[in-house]
Order: structure tokens, then sequence, then C-alpha cells
């Protein structure tokens, strides 16, 4: 950020150095030029008056024309050509200075009847004079330059470093680090955001706190509460009904896998980071969801199959996945029709990057109506009288892993969960393309 915005503070000054530059050294030449004529045209002026006071009351000059005087204001290396009146021949000529002046820089005068002047000297000393003009301009520019370098140095550091700190600040909020920071910058605007970085880490730990403690509070209610019914399906599984019985040990397996995916989500609410986790093979955490919803499925008619690549791996929380198959399960056999297929593959996301794990559940039903389909991950929203909370609560389990759940296709109906990012492995190297 410092570096953008120094090359920005640099473009505008360097900008403004040459719009301005370039006129105030041109400037500088012409005023040297001006300079130089302006001086021999007040030589020409004091010529003209000495050249007027020795004419005769008839305007012309007799004889030759006295050029004592005239002589010490012509420069050296100069020459001042003298036309003027005269009464013996007319019209008369008188050259002063040397004889031939090269590259001359010309100035003349009229006067009138009483004749003309023209004065030539060298024009090197005056160029020699503007470069030496340029020279200092462009040194003063430089300057100038220099100081507002080291001005926009101190500006974007200034600048960027407060920025940069309270970026970093969010990020670690957003990373669960909630130590408040009592640093300040003494800029309004990100003193101000750093205040309220301040009041929201107070407000989010309270809440997550508040979640953590209800989380741990509903969680004892739900497992004494599946104590008493497994108790209750353990009294059942001593009758004398063979099928009694096995309804009974059937009903205290659910009992007993409910009670470890509570536990799985309460453990895993407070571990949000699947950053730093061991990718875990995908199809053995699907087997067991296929598993226990193909009873279900076989009393509906219908067929619940399970495909993909068994070495396909992704760094997630497995209860998460679990949950999130299971409300699509779910909805496929509430909702579809038809055969309801749970696939696993790997897909690439782009050139140069490296693949993700889909699991696609798709069914063969009427699919999802198009007014529903832009609303369908809502919370609240349903189509069909439930509560509206499922495939919200799957898309975020998915999210809080790092992954995202979408509707691929409307109908039938195709959800994909795509797992993790660059962190996602396969075992072998294997990739196939999206369809």
């Amino acid at each position: 950020m410092r570096r953008r915005i120094l090359r920005s503070m640099l473009t505008v000054l360097t900008l403004t150095t040459v719009i301005l530059g370039v006129p105030l050294v041109y400037t500088a030449w012409l005023w040297v030029e001006d300079i130089t004529r302006n001086d021999l045209q007040n030589r020409l002026d004091r010529i003209a008056a000495e050249i007027i006071a020795q004419e005769r009351a008839d305007g012309t000059v007799l004889g030759e024309l006295d050029v004592r005087s005239i002589a010490p204001l012509v420069p050296d290396n100069g020459r001042l050509t003298i036309v003027y009146p005269s009464a013996r021949d007319g019209t008369a000529r008188r050259d002063v200075g040397v004889a031939e002046v090269p590259e001359p820089l010309v100035e003349s005068l009229s006067m009138g009847t009483s004749g003309s002047l023209r004065l030539e000297v060298p024009a090197a000393p005056m160029h020699a004079m503007q470069r030496q003009a340029v020279a200092v301009v462009a040194l003063a520019v430089l300057a100038s330059l220099a100081a507002a370098f080291s001005v926009a140095v101190v500006t974007a550091r200034r600048v960027a470093d407060p920025l940069r700190d309270v970026a970093a600040r969010a990020a670690r909020l957003a990373m669960g680090d909630f130590r408040p920071d009592p640093r300040r910058h003494g800029i309004a605007e990100l003193d101000r955001v750093s205040d309220v970085l301040d009041s929201a880490t107070v407000e989010i730990a309270g809440r997550l706190q508040r979640e953590h403690a209800l989380v741990a509070d509903v969680s004892h209610q739900l497992r004494s509460r599946l104590t008493a019914v497994r108790l209750r399906l353990d009294e059942l599984s001593a009758h004398t009904d063979p099928e009694v019985v096995h309804e009974a040990e059937e009903a205290m397996a659910q009992v007993d896998r409910l009670t470890d995916a509570i536990d799985d989500l309460v453990r895993t609410s407070r571990d949000e980071d699947a950053a730093d986790r061991d990718p875990v093979p995908v199809m053995d955490e699907l087997r067991g969801v296929v598993t226990e919803w193909t009873h279900p499925f076989t009393e509906a008619g219908r067929t619940l199959a399970l495909t993909g690549d068994q070495s396909l791996c992704a760094p997630i929380t497995g209860s998460r996945l679990r949950e999130a198959v299971t409300v699509l399960v779910d909805n496929a056999l509430m909702h579809g029709g038809g055969t309801c297929t749970v696939s696993v593959r790997s897909v690439l996301p782009g050139t140069g990057r490296e693949p993700l794990v889909c699991v696609e559940v798709a069914d063969e039903g009427g699919g999802v109506r198009d007014e529903l389909a832009p609303h369908i991950f809502d919370r609240g929203f349903s189509g069909g009288g439930s509560t509206g909370v499922g495939l919200a609560l799957a898309r975020a389990l998915i999210e809080a892993d790092g992954g995202r759940l979408e509707l691929q296709r409307r109908k039938p109906a195709l959800f994909a969960v795509f797992l993790g990012s660059s962190k996602v492995r396969a075992l072998n190297s294997v990739v196939s393309e999206p369809r």
C-alpha cells in the first residue's frame, strides 16, 4: 500500500514539475534575452542623444561626426553603424568598434531625420547566460522535486503504516484474536476505526462467550435427554419379542450416533479454523451418511447411491461435512424423486490453481422451482412447509471450513459442495474436468 501511495504521489509531483518547470525554463531563457536587448536599446538611446547633440539647427552634422563620446557606449567586441545627415555629403555613414561581429545579436534604432543606428554584439555571451539561468532553474526544480519526494515518502509512511496496522488488526479479529489494541496513529479517521474495532471486539467476544455457554448448556440438556431415551430403549432391548429388541437396538444406535454428532459439533464450534487440519478421506466420511439413509430411501421405494474417487481428501471437519450432506440427502428424500446419487470428484477451478474436491447430491425429481431458487439458502425461507433452516445451516457448516455450497442445477436438482481451496489435496494425480 505504501508503494502505491508513494507511486501515485510521485506521479502527481512529476507531472506538476514538468508542467510548471518547462514554462519556467523557457521564461528564464527569454528573460536573459530580454535583459540583453534592453541593455542594447539603452545604449542606442544614449548614443542617439549624443548624435542629436552634435546636430546643427538645420538637422545636419558639419564635417565628421565626433565619436569620442560615443565609443565608450559600444560594448566590447561590438559594432555600431551610424547613418546620419551630413552638410557636406548629404548622408554619411560611420562605423565604430570591431570590423566584423560573429553570430551577431542586432538592435536598431531610427532617429527620424537624424538618421539611424545599428548595434551588433556577439550572441555567445547571451547564450552562455541563458544556459546558466536554465541550469539554475533546473537545479531549483530538482531541489523542489527532491524535497517533495521526501515529503511524499514521509506522508506515504504516515498513511500506509496505520492502514496496514488497522487492516492487520481487523484480520486478527476475523481469526478470533479479541485482544484490545491501545495504539492510535494521530489520524482522526483511522483512530475512529480503531475505536470501532475496540467496541466490536468487546461485543463479539461477549456474544461468542454467550453462544459457547448456550451451546454447552443445550448440548448438556440434549445429552441428558438422549441418555434418558437410551435407558428406556435399553429396557426395551430385554423384551421377549425379537422384533421389538431389533427396533430398540436400531434406535439405540441412532441415539449413539446423534450423541456423537452433538459432541463433534460442540467440539468443532470451538475450533473454527480448518486451515491447519490434516486432509481427511471424503468418501469415508460420507459412507456412514449413505448407510444411515439407505433404509429410509428403501422404505420410500427409492435408491441412495455413493460413487466417486476413494482417494480424494480435503482439510475439513468430518462432522460438519456429514451434517451438511445429511441435510441435502434429507431434502432429496422429502422433495425429490427417483435415485439419489452422492458423488465425489475433483474439479479444476481455473488455470494454474489446485483442484477442489466436489461433493454432488442429485436426484431425479421435479427440482427447484424458478421462483424459489434465488432464496433457497435464506434462513427461514421454505417452499415446502418446513422450517427453512436446513439448507442455511448446511451452507454455514460448509463455509465454516472454507468451502461453499451451491445449487448447480435446478431441474432436476443438483447441489454441489466445494471443499477447501488451495489446501485441497488428492492422494493421486487423477483430476477430472467439471461437467
